[in-house]
């Protein structure tokens, strides 16, 4: 047989051979570092057997697939210790993650003692060196082997496959596993492993089902990666929106007022406040008109629009449909009163597009285990926005939307930490969406083509559609490498018809026109937890609820440093005074602590001589200016929406 290789070389064998075997005969180094194979383009366990002519690449730790096969060794490992140290335990399922892995169980909680205990008890297994063995039976046998050994969650996903499946499994010793697979070749294959931490998810993530412990955890090939990924952890400990947004003073949350329901203390209220003035102001220069819609409507208008039927659940009901003659819901979505707002008069096709936006507040009732912090909330507000063209109009003013979502990322300095994802219907489940196929095929190729125009690198995710057309989802990733969408817009050819909008074209006849539902931002508060993460707190000086701080140096220089507080606030800087009796040097680290972009030291010769001794984030001590070339330069500043790197402390 003839086995085709990454580098385009040939090696033939007489034999059928594993796929570990032929990486050992090209390189025992290579055999060493071989996590899982690749078979034309099919990634497999190191034990498969070849037999014909084939493509072959061997997948190292530097692959992703190859990365994902060590890291899935590592969460059986932990599984193994699991059950040694708490043969009660049950267990469910530990797949390998972006960032390491975890696993499942049944259990009561581990606290950081308990997961250090469970580390030792890792390593003495990786110590052991079992080999991975793999083996298969039939489903009843599996069963059978799953019932034997008390695992219901194991049964119960075994119950669930065909009478005539076969099931694979992983021996390591004397620990058995569930598992398609692929895994090295033994335990003593890892090399650095460290449990992160322990928390709660439900069984298969739902609400309705039991709550389990999960382990998270992860595993290098070199304890210098290791460690450089834990220090990369403590970043982001101290970026995580949910701790220093509340350190910070921008958000709180409290029980009694309910889960997903924060409150927006004053500073997280300036900065949001912020981003809708510019955003409103911006989308009026792009001939956007502004509407304000009711925050709830009858379950008729949901009916219409057919989010009743494809989206009830994820709306909050107010009344009941058996006992109640009317009922209301909060709304998900601005859309469907936007449409009476275009229906309210005739339109012609002279008066089109119409571009309506509203920043508006939206109820969705999330699952409590989805929700965290500012990015997954149940009340949010959003810089929504209808389009209401003419259908040969529809790629141009799709590229606007798109111009304009990269004109706010671009000024937030976001622009790099995005992807796009061209997001379709799922032709195989098509009772989850209204229109034709033609519909949805010739809709997603015109967003392709509009994206492939534009330049934009993009994925294509199937099943990712609204219900009732695609769109393009802009995609950014929190902190822990939780993936959410920040912006949407969406091609709409088909809602017109159930709300029966229509335009009066030159012919005098009636005609349905075409919808785009877009963000130019997305939703405020969850751009607010990303800003937070990306900038560590210390946004741009434009967005900061204080901008700059005036620092007298004792109680003498009052008097001044309130004359530069007003000059400053007649320029429109957001500023305050320290007046406490501490030593300057104690108000500059609490300055420092606060993140503000400036501090202005006055004492006697900044009085004397109209002077503000500057000490910025950027730069550090700037020495002194006149107070009027300050000004100028950070009005400067916060006009341009500068992003400033910051290099010193001050």
């Amino acid at each position: 047989m003839k086995i085709t290789l990454k580098d385009g070389s040939v090696k033939q064998y007489d034999n059928s051979m594993s796929v570990i075997d032929i990486a050992g005969d090209l390189s025992e180094g290579l055999a060493r570092m071989a996590c899982a194979g690749e078979i034309n383009g099919k990634v497999v366990d190191l034990r498969t057997v070849i037999s014909k002519d084939c493509e072959l690449n061997i997948l190292t730790f530097h692959d992703e697939a190859g990365k994902a096969a060590y890291r899935h060794t590592a969460a059986h490992v932990l599984a193994e210790a699991v059950k040694r140290l708490y043969p009660n335990a049950k267990l469910t399922i530990g797949p390998s993650i972006d960032t390491g892995f975890y696993y499942d169980f049944e259990a009561e909680p581990f606290d950081r003692a308990a997961l250090d205990e469970l580390e030792k008890e890792m390593k003495k297994i990786i110590k052991e060196g079992a080999e991975l063995v793999r083996f298969t039976l039939p489903r009843e046998e599996a069963i059978k082997l799953m019932e034997e050994k008390q695992e219901p969650y194991k049964v119960e996903l075994i119950k669930e496959l065909p009478e005539d499946a076969v099931l694979s499994f992983y021996r390591q010793g004397e620990f058995v596993d569930l598992c398609a697979g692929p895994h090295l070749m033994s335990t003593k294959g890892i090399k650095a492993i460290k449990l992160i931490s322990s928390s709660g998810a439900y069984w298969r993530g739902s609400e309705k089902n039991k709550m389990l412990t999960r382990v998270y955890g992860t595993a290098f090939t070199k304890n210098a990666d290791l460690e450089e990924y834990l220090a990369h952890l403590e970043d982001i400990k101290k970026r995580d929106h949910n701790k220093l947004g509340r350190e910070m003073e921008l958000f709180t949350t409290v029980d009694v007022i309910g889960q997903g329901l924060p409150l927006l203390m004053p500073n997280g209220t300036k900065i949001i406040q912020t981003l809708q003035r510019w955003i409103e102001d911006e989308e009026e220069k792009r001939g956007y008109i502004r509407t304000k819609t009711p925050l709830m409507a009858k379950s008729d208008l949901y009916k219409i629009s057919g989010h009743w039927d494809h989206y009830k659940e994820g709306m909050f009901i107010l009344g009941d449909e058996k006992k109640d003659k009317e009922v209301y819901a909060l709304r998900p979505m601005t859309c469907p009163f936007q449409y009476y707002v275009y229906k309210a008069s005739q339109k012609s096709y002279r008066d089109l597009p119409l571009r309506y936006g509203e920043t508006s507040t939206l109820f969705r009732n999330e699952d409590s285990g989805e929700m965290h912090g500012l990015t997954r909330v149940r009340q949010f507000t959003i810089s929504e926005g209808h389009l209401i063209v003419r259908p040969d109009q529809m790629d141009e003013e799709f590229k606007g939307c798109l111009d304009l979502a990269r004109y706010c990322l671009k000024t937030l300095g976001l622009e790099a930490d995005v992807s796009y994802r061209l997001s379709k219907w799922d032709p195989n489940n098509k009772e989850k969406y209204i229109g034709t196929e033609e519909i949805w095929e010739e809709t997603q190729g015109r967003i392709r083509k509009v994206l492939i125009e534009l330049g934009i690198p993009f994925t294509e995710e199937e099943g990712e559609a609204a219900f009732y057309g695609p769109k393009v989802d802009i995609q950014a990733k929190n902190v822990y490498g939780k993936e959410d969408t920040m912006i949407t817009i969406q091609w709409d050819a088909i809602i017109a018809e159930q709300f029966d909008m229509y335009y009066i074209d030159q012919n005098g006849e009636k005609v349905r026109p075409y919808i785009i539902h877009r963000t130019s931002l997305g939703c405020y508060e969850r751009t607010l937890a990303w800003l937070i993460e990306k900038y560590a707190g210390q946004f741009p000086t434009w967005l900061c609820p204080e901008q700059v701080r005036v620092l007298p140096i004792s109680e003498k220089y009052h008097d001044y440093a309130k004359k530069v507080e007003t000059e400053l606030k007649n320029n429109g800087i957001w500023c305050s005074v320290d007046e406490r009796a501490e030593k300057i040097g104690y108000k500059i680290r609490e300055g420092r602590l606060d993140r503000i972009p400036y501090m202005l030291v006055v004492g006697q010769k900044e009085e004397e001589e109209g002077l503000v001794s500057v000490r910025s984030r950027y730069l550090g001590d700037e020495g002194q200016k006149p107070l009027d070339t300050f000004i100028n330069d950070i009005c400067k500043e916060i006009r341009a929406k500068e992003i400033k790197k910051v290099e010193a402390e001050q």
